[in-house]
């Protein structure tokens, strides 16, 4: 059985604010790295960040 590398179904992203904080932490820290010159580190955890936002709340959790 493969588990997600990001479940939206896991109980705790259940409250918006997590999935929230989920998405904008990586993104808040890639900002952080490209502003200090480290493009690579910028770019993973933009890539990072994005995926969450792209998973927890583009895609979100299923609805019951």
């Amino acid at each position: 059985m493969n588990k997600p590398f990001l479940d939206p179904d896991h109980p705790m992203f259940r409250r918006p604010w997590v999935r929230w904080a989920t998405t904008l932490t990586p993104l808040a820290w890639a900002a952080f790295e490209l502003s200090m010159g480290n493009t690579l580190w910028a770019l993973m955890f933009g890539a990072a960040g994005a995926y969450a936002g792209w998973k927890l709340i583009l895609q979100g959790p299923s609805q019951p």
